[in-house]
């Protein structure tokens, strides 16, 4: 039987999300949940990440980031009330669960999230945390006690031995996943199996993709999402965007990846071909990176089909689509006519066309790629396919 160890805190909202739908996954899956109480603060001091990671974030990603939480609380049918002072701290409240074991501290937990992240209490408030424990049978004293405070230490440094740069992390037979919208990656890791897709309503609707091809995130969803949109009777628009003149815009480093932790650099990079094997895309991170992509997009405008061709060149072939060369290469073998692209690439109206794109996906919020507009709502992320799909079906009328 397997183990999935679950490390958490009750700070985070995600983690939140992850709490209300672990058990169900370990019941379908024959697994175990070792629950795991950690310190995030802690996590984060011992890798030098800020302790709100939010407050680098620019405007744009901030506002998606609100708008992407809710998103997955509703479509998860967890209820969420962001409290009107986030964050709290939860030292004390991690140390009291430390201090339970076995259902004691599983029933312990969702009653600190309740208290949280739906009541609004807060849990920082020595008189509310020991009502709550006395509430569960455990004696509210441990949580000033030295066993629990190493305790909690002890858990904090295992979590971030395994490779954890936040939470939730889970860990089975030694690999990490990091995030509730990772779930379906640790499922499958245990089950072998993948949840069946939901049946399209067919309701029809607008698409509008935003991308650019030095994002290896864009690559995986540009191989799912024509088939999205086929499945939901619509088109999509194709739109290039120049990433790195969007992200000077709105105030973010040029190459976010090299900007990460260690951790987090190792963990996005595996977390990739986890998402290429769970679409059944080849991929491969390629040895120039990062690539200029100005020339590519451009072609991409002038002619929409070599767009799949530049990506699989990229992000399948280690073929770097910065040259000339490699791209009158890779259109050649395309069928497409490479000189008259590349000509076609120097047109200002060409030109004007990816710079209006630029600027349309910064009017429109965009904060980073792949992003979906969907009925003038922007979906953010390769791993947010789903809410493209229940945003196109018709899905999100019929939820609560």
């Amino acid at each position: 039987m397997h183990k999935i160890t679950f490390y958490y805190d009750i700070v985070c909202p995600y983690a939140y999300i992850a709490s209300q739908r672990i058990e169900a996954l370990a019941a379908r899956s024959g697994a175990t949940v070792d629950w795991t109480p950690v310190l995030l603060g802690g996590i984060y001091k011992s890798i030098e990440a800020p302790q709100v990671p939010s407050s680098t974030w620019s405007a744009a990603k901030a506002r998606l980031g609100a708008l992407d939480l809710h998103r997955q609380a509703r479509y998860h049918r967890v209820p969420l009330r962001f409290p009107t002072t986030h964050p709290r701290r939860t030292v004390s409240a991690m140390r009291l669960l430390v201090g339970a074991s076995g259902p004691a501290r599983v029933a312990l937990s969702h009653a600190l999230y309740q208290a949280y992240w739906v009541e609004g209490l807060d849990i920082s408030d020595r008189s509310v945390l020991n009502a709550i424990a006395i509430n569960h049978g455990v004696d509210p004293a441990c949580i000033d006690s030295p066993r629990a405070r190493a305790a909690l230490f002890k858990t904090t440094e295992q979590a971030v031995a395994a490779g954890a740069f936040g939470v939730p992390s889970m860990v089975v037979d030694g690999v990490l996943w990091w995030g509730q919208d990772r779930l379906n990656l640790v499922e499958r890791a245990i089950s072998g199996r993948r949840p069946p897709e939901s049946p399209s309503l067919s309701r029809g609707g607008s698409l509008r993709f935003f991308h650019d091809f030095s994002s290896p995130f864009s690559y995986l969803a540009s191989t799912q999402i024509a088939r999205i949109a086929a499945r939901n009777g619509v088109e999509v628009e194709w739109l290039p965007i120049l990433l790195g003149g969007l992200f000077r815009s709105i105030g973010t480093p040029d190459v976010p990846l090299l900007t990460m932790s260690a951790a987090k650099q190792a963990y996005v990079r595996r977390d990739l071909s986890d998402w290429a094997d769970w679409w059944g895309v080849p991929f491969s991170f390629p040895t120039t990176f990062p690539v200029r992509t100005v020339l590519p997009l451009r072609i991409s405008i002038a002619e929409p089909a070599a767009t799949p061709h530049l990506y699989r060149a990229l992000w399948a072939e280690d073929r770097d689509i910065g040259s000339p060369e490699v791209v009158t290469a890779v259109l050649t073998e395309a069928g497409l006519d490479a000189a008259a692209l590349i000509r076609q690439a120097s047109d200002p109206d060409v030109k004007a066309a990816l710079r209006a794109n630029t600027e349309a996906a910064e009017t429109a919020g965009v904060c980073g790629v792949p992003t979906v507009e969907v009925g003038g709502e922007l979906i953010w992320g390769q791993d947010r396919l789903e809410q493209v799909d229940a945003a196109l079906s018709g899905l999100w009328s019929t939820l609560p």
